[in-house]
């Protein structure tokens, strides 16, 4: 039946609104959680111009995380009852008032944290963990240089990176960004828009270079990062904010540094590897969260309604952190 509401896509125009959709059904290993509110990602902006579709079979429609109440709980389901205040990582479908979810890939939402800060964690910490911990293997003492530090990501990726003991250094492209990694507990941060940044990386590190980077830029960066990365250093590609494609590549360096460098993607990984990483996140942080050692970084909350002034701050590049939707 179509009696729930979501944010939907108009195939002509690309604008959003608020239309019917047909309410989601219970499988016996899942549960259905009312929406409170969803955030923002990148993703979202690609997919809504037609650039990065669901994994098959999943919900078309936008949102990769969103925090809510339970309504359903499936057979096989033990862990969990109706009423319970869930957080979890989507494949799609978090811009609606009801989404069904894996049992196994709900998180608790601690007391002393609301709906609207626990749909901002689920994407941005999650990814930054993934490319931290499970492939970037970041080590106490080691230097990992994060770009885009005002993201969602990034500043999730300083606060997680703070906590295992590492050194980070942060690009951003203003002082009011800049001085917000720091304020989270960067403890470098350097403007992109000046240039070349890996002088200043290699003067930071006293010319050992940085141990992993984590890049969400790509093309633009390509020769900067190829400079800045320690011998055996690790290089985790998750964005191409700069570009696809680089010319003129001298591969040789990834062979005298022995570079590790790898893609990253997170939406069309299996639900057994999100849930993996779910419960290893959860281990290693929801302590933390509790006790205020971490916290999302929101930029602004608007109501669903608002949509697509959301989305065209976050096409401007103007938040630092989290853009959340709070739904009805």
């Amino acid at each position: 039946m179509f009696r729930l509401k979501a944010v939907l896509i108009d195939e002509n125009t690309k604008n959003l609104y608020i239309g019917q959709t047909t309410e989601p059904v219970c499988g016996e290993n899942e549960l259905i959680v009312r929406v409170r509110a969803t955030s923002l990602n990148r993703a979202d902006l690609l997919q809504r111009e037609g650039k990065y579709p669901p994994p098959k079979g999943e919900s078309t429609i936008l949102g990769l995380e969103m925090a809510g109440v339970v309504e359903q709980v499936g057979e096989q389901v033990t862990e969990w009852k109706i009423g319970d205040r869930v957080f979890a990582l989507l494949p799609g479908g978090g811009y609606a008032e009801k989404v069904a979810i894996p049992g196994k890939m709900a998180m608790r939402i601690p007391d002393n944290v609301s709906f609207t800060e626990a749909a901002a964690i689920p994407e941005a910490f999650l990814t930054a963990y993934l490319n931290l911990v499970t492939l970037g293997e970041i080590k106490e003492k080691e230097y990992v240089l994060i770009h885009a530090g005002a993201s969602g990501v990034g500043t999730a990726a300083i606060q997680l990176a703070r906590e295992m003991g590492a050194t980070t250094i942060v690009t951003a492209g203003s002082k009011e960004k800049l001085d917000y990694c720091l304020s989270l507990g960067a403890d470098f941060a350097i403007n992109y828009k000046d240039g070349d940044f890996s002088g200043k990386v290699i003067e930071i590190t006293e010319n050992h270079g940085v141990d992993l980077i984590l890049d969400f830029i790509g093309a633009s960066f390509w020769q900067y990062n190829v400079n800045s990365v320690s011998i055996d250093g690790r290089w985790v590609l998750i964005g191409m904010l700069g570009g696809h494609e680089v010319s003129h590549v001298n591969i040789g360096a990834f062979l005298a540094k022995r570079i590790k460098y790898m893609g990253s993607t997170l939406r069309t990984r299996t639900p057994e590897y999100k849930i993996e990483l779910t419960q290893a996140f959860q281990q290693f942080a929801l302590d933390k969260l509790e006790e205020g050692k971490i916290k999302p970084v929101i930029d602004k909350v608007y109501n669903w309604t608002e949509v697509e002034e959301a989305h065209r701050r976050m096409m401007e590049n103007r938040n630092i952190g989290k853009l959340v939707l709070e739904i009805d």
